[in-house]
């Protein structure tokens, strides 16, 4: 098994591996891959915490709530997390974080830096690195070989057309302008 980064991150993701089932690798990988983007962009220790938080919690709700208008899901679950650690007071940042990750545009207004932040990371791999927002394009390639991609974009693919197929009017719930 792969060394991964952050603790916390495995562990939070491991007590949804039954609900994610199959799709478990290919999210984790994901998740990991945001998550070094973040320390990659904003390196201070302090916030590391909240963005493995938020990188485990961001896209949770597809599978929590077999949706892909997962947003409000995602937010839901990093609270009742949040809450069990003791660290809601962190909720307003990280719901902040998950609620503005696909925001097409940048993001303006409270927690901007981190939530900012964020975006841009979830961007970097989402994009398989072709938007980079400054950073090394060599560490955004070793960080994909490193903890590969497994389908994880096909898997997007196939969740945009059965969204696209039920709710023709609304493919992309969780974009933002």
């Amino acid at each position: 098994m792969q060394n991964y980064p952050d603790n916390s991150i495995e562990d939070i993701l491991l007590k949804f591996q039954p609900i994610i089932g199959q799709d478990f690798e290919l999210y984790r990988n994901h998740v990991y891959r945001v998550y070094l983007n973040c320390v990659m962009i904003d390196p201070q220790t302090e916030n590391k915490p909240k963005y493995a938080i938020a990188s485990a919690f961001h896209d949770i709700g597809i599978w929590t709530d077999h949706t892909f208008d997962y947003l409000a899901p995602s937010m839901k679950q990093a609270k009742q997390y949040l809450t069990g650690i003791n660290k809601l007071e962190w909720f307003e940042e990280i719901s902040s974080m998950i609620n503005w990750h696909h925001k097409i545009s940048r993001y303006k207004g409270k927690d901007e830096v981190l939530v900012e932040n964020f975006r841009k990371a979830d961007w970097i791999d989402v994009s398989l690195g072709l938007k980079t927002y400054g950073l090394d394009k060599t560490r955004i390639k070793e960080n994909l070989k490193s903890i590969p991609n497994l389908g994880f974009h096909w898997f997007l693919l196939r969740q945009f057309l059965h969204q696209f197929i039920k709710e023709p009017l609304r493919p992309l719930p969780m974009f933002k302008k």
